[in-house]
């Protein structure tokens, strides 16, 4: 009995050990894959952005110009009654969309009752003139017989008295002046029943030619496509698109947009850390996320001086436009990209990962897999690895994790510290001189905007 207890704590001792070599071994294993080699080679600094594919050119389909130029057919607003899906494929003179057209006709009935309306003035002047012309020439008739009796009656009274003969000429002279009067008169009333005749037929005129036009401009409210292409969304300044029941006025008429596929863009936005970094010319790489597999390359052609802030988020970002180089018939505006912006490149240059990296009182450090605790002097960074300038040799091995007693490592490059504390101090003198320079420039401008309404108060105070 006692000899089988024995041998069965033989058994569980041996388990044990055997378990602790493998459990050494495994961790040796992973250990040994917690290493990198120090890199030597080409270096790139990459500002990484997401954007998105648009057309640097692209023809917009407008509505009526007439909106635009016509002031008796202004419209404020016109809502899109119908639009064709985005992405269909037109010709020139397809159907593209409708425009609301309940206002414009409202507005032809208002035309069509006006136009009626001097139809009938030009009417009824047309028969006050027949009428009033005619009473004159009437009484022009019965001036001049009144004329030839005064001429008649002072004939018969040669034979009378002075003062009957004088009298007689007396009536004659005035029938005279009355029918010359009366004649003046009929010549002054023909030229101002023409002149209404004119009037009433110039507002006749004008009236139907808004009318016209107007009919033809709803016409025109059936929108076709300028040219072929495919059809894209106009996107509003919000960045909604423009779709059925969106509104275009007369400043801003267009319905879609037939994009030039041929050349492409990618419009990002970079935050404001990286900024500085991107400048136009630079060379970017691009991915579209709808075909992974596929790699374009493109160059920096616009940067944004000025900052902005994107709908629901707090940074501050700045537009920056990549133009892709070459196209591809399986790229379509809207596409989300990717975009590696190549910020700078070194040649020749040592480089490690990020993870390799420790900083111990402010000194990087890196672990060797030869037992030394490294100093190192860095230089630039991407998002992955970071050069080092001194310290390590191409083809030297580091640990990518802490090892499990650093203290035992031994310190190695006490004598670039120096150098590492002195670029600390004139990164940070820089830095707070381009703080100083930031609040005075704050300064300045709090005392211009103080300045402007201490301005405006004094002038709106009498």
């Amino acid at each position: 009995m006692k000899k089988t207890i024995w041998i069965s704590l033989g058994v569980v001792v041996v388990a044990i050990i055997v378990l602790v070599v493998i459990s050494k071994m495994t961790g040796t294993e992973d250990m040994t894959q917690l290493e990198a080699e120090v890199g030597y080679g080409e270096f790139k600094i990459l500002v990484a952005v997401t954007g998105e594919l648009q057309a640097e050119r692209s023809v917009e389909i407008m509505g009526p110009t007439e909106l635009r130029t016509s002031r008796s057919h202004r419209f404020s607003q016109i809502k899109i009654q119908d639009l064709i899906p985005e992405g269909t494929i037109v010709d020139a003179g397809d159907y593209i969309a409708t425009l609301d057209r309940s206002d414009a006709t409202n507005r032809l009935k208002d035309l069509e009752d006006e136009l009626e309306e001097r139809r009938t003035t030009l009417e009824r002047v047309q028969l006050d003139t027949t009428i009033n012309l005619r009473n004159l020439r009437d009484e022009l008739v019965n001036l001049e017989y009144n004329m030839e009796e005064a001429k008649i009656t002072l004939d018969q009274s040669k034979y009378e008295s002075p003062a009957v003969i004088r009298q007689a000429q007396i009536d004659l002279d005035k029938a005279e002046r009355a029918f010359e009067q009366a004649k003046l008169n009929y010549k002054l009333k023909v030229q101002q029943y023409e002149a209404d005749m004119r009037e009433a037929q110039l507002n006749l005129s004008r009236e139907q030619r808004d009318y016209d036009d107007m009919v033809a401009l709803i016409e025109k409210f059936t929108i076709t496509a300028p040219s072929p292409g495919m059809i894209i969304y106009k996107k509003e300044w919000g960045g909604q698109k423009r779709k059925v029941g969106s509104m275009i006025s007369a400043w801003d008429l267009t319905v879609a947009t037939l994009p030039d596929l041929t050349s492409l863009i990618s419009r990002t936005y970079v935050n404001e850390i990286d900024i500085s970094k991107v400048r136009t010319g630079q060379r970017v790489k691009i991915g579209v996320d709808a075909f992974p597999e596929k790699e374009f390359t493109g160059i920096v052609t616009e940067v944004a001086n000025i900052g902005e802030q994107l709908p629901n988020t707090d940074a501050k970002v700045f537009e920056v436009v990549i133009k892709l180089e070459g196209s591809d018939p399986v790229l379509r505006p809207a596409m989300t990209t990717s975009n590696q912006i190549v910020t700078a490149t070194f040649d020749s240059v040592m480089y490690l990962p990020l993870e390799a990296i420790y900083v111990e009182d402010s000194i990087p450090v890196v672990y060797k897999k030869n037992g030394v605790k490294q100093v190192v002097l860095l230089g630039e960074e991407n998002e992955n690895q970071v050069i080092i300038e001194k310290g390590l040799s191409p083809g030297d091995n580091v640990l990518l994790s802490l090892p499990e007693e650093p203290e035992k490592f031994k310190m190695q490059g006490e004598n670039i510290i120096a150098e590492i504390k002195e670029r600390e101090r004139i990164k940070r003198e820089e830095e707070e001189r381009m703080k100083a320079e930031s609040m005075e420039a704050a300064e300045e401008r709090n005392r211009m905007q103080q300045f402007m309404r201490a301005g405006q108060a004094s002038f709106g105070n009498p």
